[in-house]
């Protein structure tokens, strides 16, 4: 067991937003009518990024179980008064930091799993890849900044992507589905290989191998959906769905993050520098509208920002400054 914090009656600011914003996780998830999949991803999400993240909210989410408890002893309609008081209470701070005690299995490895019932959750750091096999033998690799959360059910095996990219490497099971799910779409694996990017608002996926169905799980959503071969790049959003088809050499430079590289063809400096910051603190900061259009080839190390400066310098004439925490081009 250990110890995290003492009595306090006015928490850091941090802390105060964490409780914050942990409570509206368990209000919103607590609310049966509108919590979705896309939902519990944003909020592995947000529980992947620190530890005290997953402190207040398995402490808050405890608290809230309670009161609902309590509540329906009462009634076998739980009070949504009750419930809502006590979200205004942690909302305010009223509730205070207190001591709290958490079990340290619960959290070791940066790892969340409430409940077998919810899987095994995975994630990368920024620049950060990793490769985890199944129990089938399906293989998944976690691009940079990636979390993802694995749940296996009879009949079923289910992803749930909360934000990054990451390569899938699927052995067929026609009496077991393999589907991910990501921002308000599903991929369903029908024997392939596959990526699937998730920026929040757009979902890339990118067939290598096999097939695959993509389609909206989200009825809030317009209704979209097509079946991939390989070659095939879908790019969907809340509102369209496009397919593109690719050449080999095309895919292979989209996936060339499995090897630690980022590789570009007549791409501008803006989006260059946007690939570049997926994977690196340092960051590359384009400071003019003009140089940002400038397109720039070539093949990179994805944590080799100084070179990428110095190409560009080299090549293209413009102003290369490093600042320390970022490295700034201009004219």
């Amino acid at each position: 067991m250990i110890e995290l914090g003492k009595n306090s009656s006015t928490p850091p600011p941090n802390a105060m937003e964490v409780e914050a914003r942990a409570a509206d996780w368990v209000t919103e998830q607590h609310n049966a009518k509108t919590w979705t999949e896309d939902g519990q991803m944003r909020l592995d999400a947000w529980l992947a990024q620190s530890l005290a993240h997953r402190v207040a909210y398995v402490r808050l989410n405890a608290a809230w179980r309670r009161t609902h408890r309590l509540a329906a002893l009462r009634s076998h309609d739980v009070d949504v008064g009750i419930l809502n008081s006590l979200h205004r209470r942690i909302r305010s701070g009223l509730m205070g930091t207190g001591v709290a005690l958490v079990v340290i299995g619960l959290l070791a490895g940066g790892v969340f799993a409430l409940s077998a019932q919810r899987g095994q959750a995975y994630a990368t750091g920024l620049g950060e890849h990793r490769v985890i096999t199944l129990a089938d033998g399906s293989k998944i690799e976690l691009n940079t900044n990636t979390s993802l959360r694995v749940l296996t059910r009879s009949g079923e095996r289910r992803i749930l992507l909360g934000k990054g990219e990451a390569f899938f490497q699927i052995r067929h099971d026609a009496a077991r589905k393999f589907i991910v799910i990501a921002a308000g779409h599903r991929i369903v694996d029908l024997g392939t290989q596959f990526t699937v990017r998730n920026d929040s608002e757009r979902v890339q996926v990118m067939l290598l191998q096999g097939r695959a169905r993509i389609e909206s799980v989200d009825a809030r959503r317009q209704t979209q959906s097509a079946v991939l071969s390989p070659g095939d790049l879908a790019v969907a959003t809340a509102r369209s769905l496009s397919v593109l088809k690719e050449t080999k050499q095309a895919l292979a430079d989209e996936t060339a993050w499995r090897q630690g590289e980022l590789v570009f063809h007549f791409t501008s400096l803006a989006n260059a520098a946007a690939e570049f910051n997926r994977y690196n603190r340092k960051k590359i900061v384009v400071a003019d509208s003009i140089v940002a259009r400038r397109q720039i080839g070539g093949t990179f190390a994805t944590n080799d920002v100084a070179l990428f400066g110095r190409i560009a310098r080299d090549l293209l004439g413009v102003q290369v400054e490093d600042r320390g925490a970022e490295i700034v081009i201009s004219r």
